[in-house]
């Protein structure tokens, strides 16, 4: 994904806004091509790409790239969606998109997954397709080491784009599964996303087409305004198709004109219409309840008309816009942590919003009571910006931020993954995003990054949300209705914040290095290597275990972790809120002198993080880094194990946006259902039960403190793991330093085992919660279990297996479900367990059949088991995951720390083939019979509230 690349305004809320920041081991020269650019010049397109356009007008794009080795990312992308259905239509573009999937000219009825799934992809993971305003988009990844399969792959596309079939069976076979997923949506957050859109998109097209459409049309689909659809628009000059693997260029472009140039041009093409949102005057305000909202938000979003993107120019403006939302979330994220904050989070963007629009936005998440404070809070910060400006150490910051990663990037970029790559020149054909290529792009922000200056950023204060086009929404529950301001009051709050006096911003920054002092070194006592796996290990003097691996995956990153048997099992039930709650507790109040905000300035730039963690059964760290950045990694586990920082405020603060948080989360039916199926698992076992607004008063800084410096007083039982681009004659100084410094008491210990067990016999549970008609559907079932490699292998293929008669049963055949997942699940430790969790959502009418037809399914498993045909496709697809997977860093990772953790053959890592070999349907039937126990269960059934 490029820099450019905008989230949408519905995420902003779902992670801080912050930049990610990368760094690279040495600088890279501007290429002399960036430096000769023009600000009016076209950015180009990156020499690796090659673009073409057929005669009947498709456009195609092709690059060859070796990440993950023999696969390729296929893309159909249709320049067409929702906004281009008439009245008697809304939905179906949606539903061709489904009907691409169930039959076609050269593939039948469900080939095409069939065809994909014998390849070992699965639907969804590899074979999926999205439908929104202006686009649908079909995806495959596929594997590139047969010729054959590369060409019927592009069949497959090929027969999307002109030969669905739309045989009348299926459609309205479809018409349920398409209905279940509209119900998938239903819920608090949609209701209100329905009342915000026609407002967002007053008076546009778009305020009309949501992609799902209306259920009322697809219950009754017209199949030949359907296929109407279909003819109307998928058409070659409205068509592109997108190829990035592991391939010979050449050849796909000749396989690509082979499929695609033949398609005829459409006789009578209908007009493309490009449809804008008009502009409204001034704010529009408007206040949203609903019973089942668990917070409270504020989102204030301004609109304009999209700019072109094309130029250098575009290009620079973008990196000033970026540099602006980062500063003031930044600010913002600094508000929400002190005491009594206005906001429990907040964030700015600007982006594109749909193709013809893009918007700035403020959003917040507040008190239901401090709506006004938290509005004014906004659009003061706004206000302390457009006066004062931003600080030259703030603007230092981002822009090292974004030169980092950019420099991350190109050291990366001979690695980089090809669905990302496939994915940016997919918005290249729809939004005209440029596709320059990582290093022109870095030459741009090398090039203009020393040039924009604080006043520019700055400029952009005064017209960061003005008073034209604004739309601002309270979103909020139900039962807090009467403390929401009316348009009124909310505009008083936007006038009085706007002109309120206020001082300027003063940053705070540390000029104090992670570690005043050196710790002394401690030494590598023993060394053990397997040069068959490249792994060595070192013993240290305290007793820590050190596992090193290096990897040619990356070009620079460096992964590690580090877990030590313990845990919160270690403590009574009556301390187990402050335990469970310490790694974030004390994450929270920063490291060793530094308070959190401190501690993100100082690693500004820099690429290291590490992060602990406590779980039930063990205390651990994880984190990464960049090679230039190594040591700092370094300093900071030791800073993790030896300096960790109590804040009674970060703890206060905490405290209080944690009960606000938490204070409705009981309205959504989904938690409701999840509480009850954690209840009958557990049979209602303290530790169990969910985080509450009550539970939050058992929360103690101290205990919390020392809970942590206990977990972390004795690094001799951990054991760390680093795996990646680095060397040891590196890593031994660094180890021994900040790891053989660590304390050390050798001791003894087990976890325990705290009686959280599922129980033995058959629970039934039905619960009722929500307004919509939507049910759920889990049924556990679980039992002890023999926790070795080959068990997790038979055990996982009879699981996707089983996956694979429960979709095609719930929901090809009844059309009864949009799916129906398999989840299996197993424990070492406090005892050897297992689970497989098999969960749908569904009509409540249909709620009781269905689940009769799944035991039924279940039961013919355990009779006949899978055909061979399943377990070769099974099979397939765990050797398909094997290979992508063992070329990851973090797969590897964790790979290896399971098999030092817990004592197993860490040969079988790299050696998994002879397992999956080993399945027959036999011994996937036995799996069935032996774990699938109907006398041992627990099913909870959510039904909605009769009203």
């Amino acid at each position: 994904m490029t820099v450019r690349a905008r989230l949408r305004l519905v995420l902003l809320l779902s992670a801080t806004v912050a930049a990610t920041t990368f760094t690279g081991a040495q600088q890279t020269a501007i290429p002399p091509n960036v430096l000769a650019a023009a600000l009016d010049d076209t950015v180009p397109v990156d020499p690796l790409i090659t673009v073409g356009t057929l005669p009947n007008g498709l456009r195609y794009y092709i690059r060859e790239n070796r990440q993950p080795q023999s696969r390729a990312e296929l893309r159909l992308v249709v320049n067409a969606g929702s906004v281009l259905e008439d009245d008697d239509q809304r939905g179906l573009a949606h539903f061709v998109e489904h009907m691409s999937f169930n039959g076609t000219l050269h593939f039948p009825k469900l080939d095409v997954v069939n065809f994909m799934q014998s390849l070992g992809m699965r639907f969804g993971a590899h074979v999926n397709a999205s439908t929104s305003f202006d686009e649908t988009i079909y995806k495959l990844q596929i594997p590139t080491d047969n010729p054959a399969v590369i060409d019927r792959s592009l069949l497959v596309l090929e027969d999307w784009a002109r030969n669905v079939s739309f045989d009348p069976v299926e459609i309205d076979k479809e018409r349920g599964v398409i209905l279940e997923e509209w119900r998938l949506g239903l819920g608090a957050d949609e209701r209100i996303s329905d009342r915000q859109f026609p407002l967002q998109l007053k008076g546009s097209r778009y305020a009309e087409r949501l992609p799902i459409g209306r259920p009322e049309i697809i219950q009754n689909v017209n199949h030949d305004r359907l296929k109407q659809f279909y003819t109307d628009w998928y058409r070659p000059d409205l068509m592109a198709v997108v190829a990035v693997g592991d391939f010979d260029k050449a050849t796909i472009e000749a396989q690509i004109r082979s499929h695609f140039g033949s398609i005829p041009q459409a006789a009578s093409p209908k007009p493309r219409p490009v449809y804008g949102v008009p502009d409204q005057p001034g704010t529009v305000y408007s206040v949203i309840t609903d019973p089942e909202a668990t917070n409270t938000r504020i989102s204030v979003s301004v609109k304009m008309d999209a700019r072109p993107q094309s130029s250098i120019r575009s290009y620079r403006q973008h990196m000033v816009e970026n540099l602006f939302s980062a500063m003031l979330s930044a600010r913002l994220d600094e508000i929400a942590q002190a005491p009594n904050a206005p906001f429990l989070r907040a964030g700015t963007d600007r982006g594109l919003f749909v193709r013809t629009e893009e918007a700035t936005s403020l959003l917040a998440l507040v008190t239901g009571d401090g709506v006004e404070r938290g509005l004014a809070a906004l659009f003061t910060e706004v206000n302390r910006v457009a006066r004062f400006g931003f600080t030259a150490t703030e603007l230092s910051r981002e822009k090292l931020n974004l030169q980092r990663y950019l420099q991350q990037s190109v050291i990366e970029k001979d690695k980089s993954t090809s669905g990302p790559l496939a994915d940016e020149f997919v918005r290249n054909f729809i939004q005209a995003e440029p596709i320059p290529g990582i290093v022109y792009e870095y030459g741009l922000n090398q090039r203009f990054l020393p040039q924009i200056t604080l006043a520019e950023v700055n400029s952009l204060a005064a017209d960061w949300v003005p008073d034209r086009n604004r739309l601002v929404v309270i979103s909020a529950p139900e039962k807090d209705k009467p403390l929401l301001p009316n348009e009124t009051r909310l505009t008083a709050v936007i006038s009085a914040a706007s002109g309120a006096p206020v001082t300027a911003y003063v940053d705070t920054v540390s000029t104090q290095p992670l570690l005043a002092r050196l710790p002394a070194a401690g030494a590598v006592a023993t060394t053990t290597t397997n040069e068959v796996l490249g792994i060595t290990e070192w013993r240290l003097s305290n007793g820590a275990r050190v596992v090193l691996k290096p990897t040619t995956f990356k070009q620079d990153e460096i992964l590690f972790r580090a877990v030590s048997p313990g845990g919160t099992s270690l403590v009574s039930d009556a301390d187990y809120v402050p335990a469970a709650t310490a790694a974030r507790v004390i994450a929270e109040g920063g490291l060793g002198g530094f308070r959190s905000i401190d501690l993100d300035k100082v690693l500004a730039g820099k690429t290291a993080f590490v992060r602990a963690d406590i779980g039930s059964t063990e205390e651990g760290l994880g984190g990464g880094t960049a090679s230039r950045d190594l040591e700092t990694m370094f300093q900071l586990i030791y800073l993790r194990f030896t300096a960790p920082r109590p804040d009674p405020v970060a703890f206060g603060v905490m405290k209080d946006q944690l009960k606000i948080a938490l204070a409705n989360q009981r309205s959504t039916p989904e938690t409701v259902f999840d509480e009850a199926l954690d209840a009958a698992l557990s049979q209602n076992h303290v530790r169990a039960q969910p985080l509450t607004p009550a539970r939050i008063d058992q929360m103690n800084l101290d205990k919390s403190l020392a809970f942590y410096k206990d977990r972390f007083a004795d690094a001799s039982d951990f054991v760390f793991v680093f795996v990646g681009s680095f060397d040891l004659a590196t890593m031994k100084p660094l180890v021994e330093r900040y790891l053989g410094s660590l304390p050390s008491l050798r001791r003894s210990e087990a976890v325990k085992d705290v009686g959280v067990h599922p129980p033995a016999g058959v629970v039934e549970k039905q619960v009722t919660s929500g307004i919509e008609p939507r049910s759920q559907v889990s049924i556990v079932f679980s039992g002890p279990f023999q926790n070795d490699e080959m068990h997790r292998v038979v055990a996982n293929a009879m699981a996707e297996t089983l996956a694979g008669n429960l979709q095609r049963t719930l929901r090809e055949e009844l059309g009864g479900t949009y799916g129906v997942s398999v989840q299996p699940t197993f424990t070492k430790r406090p005892t050897e367990e297992y689970r497989f969790t098999v969960s749908f959502a569904c009509d409540p009418a249909r709620t009781e059949s269905l689940v009769t037809a799944a035991f039924q399914v279940i039961e013919r498993f355990k009779m006949f088991g899978p055909s061979t045909g399943q377990v070769v496709d099974t099979r397939a697809a765990l050797v398909r995951d094997f290979e992508t997977n063992s070329q990851r860093n973090d797969y590897l990772l964790n790979r290896i720390l399971f098999k030092y953790e817990y004592g197993e053959d860490v040969r079988e890592i790299v050696n998994m083939r002879p397992f999956y070999d080993q399945l027959t349907a036999a011994m996937l039937r036995d799996a069935a019979r032996m774990y699938l126990d109907t006398n041992r269960y627990v099913k909870v059934t959510l039904l909605p509230e009769t009203r």
